[in-house]
């Protein structure tokens, strides 16, 4: 956590964290909860954290710091029970768990992921199982990997499909019976409605959902991998670490059948709601077994037992993790502890909001404010627990996985369109269409409106 930081209401936490405070306080977001229930509605997850916030007692914010703790902890043991599998030597084990531990936030190609999110979500907490999973077939213990795999799919449906395939691969790979066949072709037998015309507007907002859009060196992270593997593979073999060898192979082919699915999906118009299914997200397992297996293979060949070698490797790849972190959230702490006053302006606004206004206050804000300079990706929802319009940015990554969604999310998108440039009439307008009460302003000025509080960066006005 030192190295990755922590900021619990940043990025997709604003889809996250509303679901489980609806359900610690039903009487929150009585307007526009779908953006955020759909999902909240599809994972155990949210029932999950409130549970342990009423049973514990704990205040939401510290109940969701320890969970963040334990899901850093959690994928760290599953990451040294797979190193025991591939190898014998305990440093040479530990080499690998050090190497995930310091590149947690190692971006995956294109993929809009991190190893772990530096905000609790259920990816952060499906993952630890995920990697049990495979351990477990790696021993042969099929129950045990079913339970893993269970877990991971009650916390994250989609990444535990993922972690399916890849099992049902290595025992493919191991045995090589019909199962890999069946294997290849698991996600993708699903049937979809056609998604509104309005979802093409959302799909164009998610270009790293289809991998024919994506940059030249996002490819090398496809292509990178792969052959790392490969050469991973044929020195495993020389030195005699079986699992090892049948983890690299098996990931090459898990990797050619997603990209093969990614390419499938990316090429049609017809097939533009399907890519939704992110098959490119399989990378994410791809990452973290090989930062295991290459931190053994360092460690055995190079690091050895020398200490100065192991500070040389560690040191410069944990300070250059938390020194690009600090430039991703310049405007917050590097550590948001849950009992420490907020540094960022617009989180301290949205936290004003939260204190001071009504649980059925409507608020409307720049639909893209989360991607203004300063703003950090703070989610208004996560922090101010309060109702607003859809959004751009967050409500948009929402809808591209519920496109039934997508002509209600436009309705309400469209009217925001040149914010920055709004007068009082124009929010009287969303006063009138939607109820709004309240809207969060940048620092300018709006004759006529009544902002009870200010900041440097923002306001918070009342239109009723």
């Amino acid at each position: 956590m030192l190295v990755e930081g922590y900021h619990p209401g940043a990025e997709d936490a604003e889809i996250y964290l509303p679901g489980i405070q609806k359900i610690l306080n039903p009487e929150l977001f009585p307007f526009n909860s779908q953006f955020f229930e759909a999902h909240a509605h599809s994972t155990f997850f949210p029932n999950l954290i409130a549970a342990s916030v009423r049973m514990s007692h704990l205040r939401l914010e510290t109940a969701v710091f320890v969970w963040q703790i334990a899901a850093i902890f959690l994928l760290l043991l599953a990451c040294r029970e797979l190193s025991k599998r591939c190898f014998t030597r305990p440093s040479v084990q530990w080499a690998g768990v050090a190497l995930v531990a310091v590149l947690l936030t190692l971006p995956i190609a294109g993929t809009a992921l991190y190893i772990m999110d530096q905000y609790l979500n259920p990816r952060n907490l499906s993952s630890f199982a995920a990697i049990l999973a495979i351990v477990a077939v790696l021993d042969k213990k099929y129950f045990l990997a079913a339970i893993c795999l269970i877990f991971a799919g009650a916390i994250h449906p989609l990444m535990s499909v993922f972690a399916l395939t890849l099992c049902m691969l290595l025992v493919a790979m191991r045995e090589m019976t019909p199962t890999f066949w069946l294997s290849a072709l698991f996600p993708f037998g699903l049937s979809f409605a056609p998604p509104p015309s309005s979802y093409h507007q959302v799909a164009m907002t998610h270009s790293y959902f289809y991998l024919t859009r994506w940059a030249w060196y996002e490819w090398l992270g496809v292509i990178g991998p792969m052959v790392i593997l490969f050469w991973f593979a044929r020195l495993a073999a020389k030195q005699k670490w079986p699992n090892v060898v049948l983890l690299c192979r098996t990931l090459i082919v898990y990797e050619l059948i997603y990209v093969g699915a990614a390419l499938l999906l990316s090429i049609p118009a017809r097939f533009e709601a399907l890519a939704r299914l992110q098959p490119m997200r399989s990378l994410y397992l791809v990452y973290v077994v090989m930062l295991v297996t290459a931190g053994g293979v360092l460690a055995e060949l190079v690091l050895k037992n020398r200490l100065w070698r192991w500070l040389v490797l560690f040191v410069p790849l944990g300070a250059g993790m938390c020194v690009s972190q600090r430039m991703l959230f310049p405007e917050d702490s590097h550590i948001e502890w849950p009992w420490s006053a907020a540094k960022n302006p617009w989180v301290q606004a949205f936290e004003w909001v939260r204190e001071n206004t009504p649980k059925t206050a409507i608020f409307a804000l720049d639909p893209e404010y989360m991607e203004i300079p300063g703003e950090d990706e703070q989610g208004f929802r996560a922090v101010a627990q309060r109702s607003s319009l859809a959004d751009a940015v967050k409500d948009s990554g929402a809808v591209s996985m519920f496109p039934a969604m997508a002509d209600e999310w436009w309705a309400q998108v469209q009217p925001q369109s040149g914010w920055s440039k709004f007068q009082l009439q124009d929010f009287r307008r969303l006063e009138a269409q939607y109820g709004v009460h309240w809207v969060v302003v940048q620092q300018r000025a709006v004759a006529g409106l009544d902002c009870p509080y200010q900041n440097p960066a923002v306001k918070v006005c009342r239109l009723r």
